[in-house]
């Protein structure tokens, strides 16, 4: 299952590649990411399948894994209205998204709050 994992960093030149090292090493491969800085500190989420190995790797870098959560990964298509359509879409089922980020041409990442209701709504 893809896992979306929130890693907490300081914001300075390096942990980001800290950060993938640390991924690298333990086989871990990142199948999306989005991030950005509050402060100084970096905030980025990470999409992996081994979310167990990745947060064993993140921490014994020194890097707080803040959250944890399963996640819906859809494909969307790249045309106008199409976010609008599949966010109705979930609105509708009373599904409540929280979090958003593509990994590709298509793909979507939605962290929502009923992970089985937003999976029948999709």
């Amino acid at each position: 299952m893809k896992t979306d994992l929130t890693v907490i960093m300081p914001d300075r030149p390096g942990t980001l590649a800290e950060m993938g090292e640390a991924l690298g090493k333990a086989g871990v491969n990142i199948e999306g990411c989005c991030g950005f800085a509050v402060g100084n500190e970096g905030v980025i989420h990470i999409l992996v399948e081994d979310a167990e190995a990745a947060r064993r790797a993140l921490q014994a870098t020194g890097f707080k894994v803040s959250a944890e959560r399963p996640v819906l990964v859809t494909n969307i298509a790249d045309k106008p209205g199409e976010l609008g359509k599949l966010a109705r879409r979930l609105a509708n089922a009373g599904v409540n998204i929280d979090l958003g980020y593509t990994i590709g041409k298509g793909e979507l990442v939605l962290g929502v709050d009923d992970l089985e209701k937003g999976r029948l709504a999709l």
